[in-house]
């Protein structure tokens, strides 16, 4: 059922090894771009789905919004590449038409559902739907970022559900699989399937390799001798059917952990690259992104007082569930009506940070004695503050409000980066009175010296302040990360912001966005709102009822 056949697929080494070991439980952990949905999770679905005709899966995320613009988008994208045609292979999010095969347990409803032709089905489970994984009996899940996916959670509604069909699929190996992919965990929370690595059993894994490559080889021998028209003798069938036989049984019981750094790719990257990122990155950096090691919130970091309570999820799901299945999928398509943070008869605070490579706004609103950091933008290079106060104005387009409370200091006065002849707070005035936005400017003096801004924001994450800051999880990817790594210094004033950094140049290890640019966008807003309030911010005309 291929519309055209699929050109030639290249699949680098550890997403190879990830497909032929097949384990019933497979534990990856990579950075960002290593193909972890694209050429890991889309093949694994994929096979399930195949094989297993009529079964039920599970796409577990932890939030909703994540599945949306994330984990679903990469799958598909995947599977088109390879010849899959949505509305002809498969559909999502609907009842699939009368063509397609029938599911064995048919879900009670297809909202949430990717139905492919012969009768599978995979469900999306997402942990901040209550009763997402109910009533149901899944034949294998798929966890994506895993880090952030509440296993207490997990192991009492979904784990308990992957018992699958055994009169059906009991023959595979990979009934009942899960597949569990993150990055590097940074917190203790985040970090409850790394201890699958004490799981897994190096000689089993090693004999399935060996396996392998025997079947391999032997199906090569077989090759060479139909090439030069001699029989296969018989005794040669009967060995390639054990040695399935033994794989199959091996692959059932199996457990494959993984940790990837870039150092797995030394033979592609070389050497010189390992020892010019060594020399070039902070120590911090390097350990994080080329050695893929946990570093948690460093407690001698300069957020050292941030903890995982100081994050939250906040989707509007009666907005989300309005949207159509292919409307969601398009970048750009979410805005703020999928936020159920924000007060919308409030204006928005700001705080921004002006460089000639990357430009930050971070916005935020303070409430009940909060600072709920609801959103972050940032573009880069050629985009410079016009493009950024465009995107802020789009996503919150329907926000009731139209006055934003925009804190600067003397950073935006008197220079820019060539972006016109106007310093910097002028450029942001006019743009957003262009877009038709009201500016409260609030003018802070002086950047605050590191030292105290250091005491300052501790103290607000350890509750001492009139504000404790909040960071919606899903509108703030990087700017947390950016948080959550830098790093501090003492120098002769106390305390300094470790900035040595900024000025190396980008690349796929170091991006600008993970850097402390946008850590001092958000600096500029806490303390904006914290010494120089402007109104009094209420919960009352919000639907958000509380932090999740």
């Amino acid at each position: 059922m291929m519309s055209n056949p699929p050109k030639e697929i290249y699949f680098n080494k550890p997403q190879r090894l990830t497909q032929l070991i097949s384990a019933k439980t497979t534990v990856i952990v990579a950075g960002r771009r290593t193909g972890k949905t694209d050429s890991i999770a889309a093949p694994f679905v994929l096979r399930n789905m195949q094989r297993m005709v009529g079964s039920t899966g599970g796409i577990v995320v932890p939030t909703f919004k994540h599945g949306l613009t994330n984990t679903i988008p990469g799958l598909l994208a995947a599977w088109t590449r390879w010849g899959y045609i949505r509305d002809v292979h498969y559909v999502i999010g609907k009842r699939p038409p009368k063509t397609f095969g029938k599911p064995i347990i048919e879900p009670a409803n297809y909202e949430h559902v990717i139905s492919f032709y012969n009768g599978s089905v995979a469900v999306i489970i997402s942990q901040d739907r209550p009763g997402s994984s109910n009533s149901l009996t899944l034949s294998w899940l798929l966890i994506d970022e895993a880090k952030f996916i509440n296993y207490d959670k997990l192991k009492e509604e979904t784990l308990p559900a992957n018992g699958g069909i055994k009169s059906f699929f009991g023959k595979h190996s990979f009934n009942h699989s899960m597949m569990i992919l993150s990055d590097m965990p940074q917190t203790s929370k985040g970090s409850w399937f790394l201890h699958y690595k004490d799981k897994m059993d190096p000689e089993l894994i090693a004999t399935i390799e060996g396996t392998i490559y025997k079947i391999w080889s032997i199906r090569e021998h077989v090759k060479d001798l139909k090439k030069k028209g001699q029989p296969v003798p018989a005794y040669i069938r009967k060995r390639l059917q054990y040695l399935d036989r033994d794989l199959n049984k091996m692959r059932s019981v199996a457990v494959y952990y993984k940790e990837y750094s870039s150092i797995e790719n030394l033979q592609l990257l070389g050497e010189n690259y390992i020892k010019q990122m060594k020399r070039d990155l902070t120590p911090l950096t390097f350990q994080t992104s080329i050695l893929c090691q946990r570093i948690g919130i460093a407690k001698d970091g300069f957020y050292s007082s941030m903890r995982e309570r100081h994050k939250y999820d906040a989707s509007d799901f009666k907005y989300l569930d309005s949207l159509e299945w292919q409307e969601s999928f398009k970048e750009g398509a979410l805005d703020c009506r999928a936020d159920a943070d924000l007060v919308p008869l409030e204006p928005i605070c700001i705080g921004m940070d002006y460089n000639a490579n990357i430009n930050w706004i971070v916005a935020g609103q303070p409430r009940d004695g909060k600072l709920l950091v609801l959103k972050s933008f940032y573009v880069k290079y050629e985009r410079k503050l016009p493009e950024l106060i465009d995107d802020f104005c789009k996503y919150y387009e329907h926000h009731q409000n139209k006055e934003v409370v925009f804190y600067y200091d003397t950073t935006a006065l008197g220079s820019n980066y060539a972006v016109n002849e106007q310093d910097f707070h002028w450029v942001v005035k006019n743009g957003f009175e262009t877009h038709g936005w009201t500016v409260n400017d609030v003018y802070l003096g002086h950047p605050m010296k590191h030292s105290e801004k250091y005491l300052l924001i501790n103290q607000g994450f350890a509750g001492r302040n009139n504000l404790v800051p909040m960071f919606n999880r899903q509108n703030n990817d990087d700017l947390i990360l950016a948080i959550q790594s830098a790093g501090v210094v003492r120098g002769r004033n106390g305390f300094q912001k470790h900035k040595a950094g900024e000025k190396l140049a980008e690349n796929e290890e170091n991006l600008l966005e993970h850097r402390t640019d946008g850590t001092d966008a958000f600096d500029t807003l806490y303390i904006g709102c914290e010494k120089l309030p402007q109104r009094s911010f209420s919960a009352a005309t919000s639907g958000f009822s509380g932090i999740s």
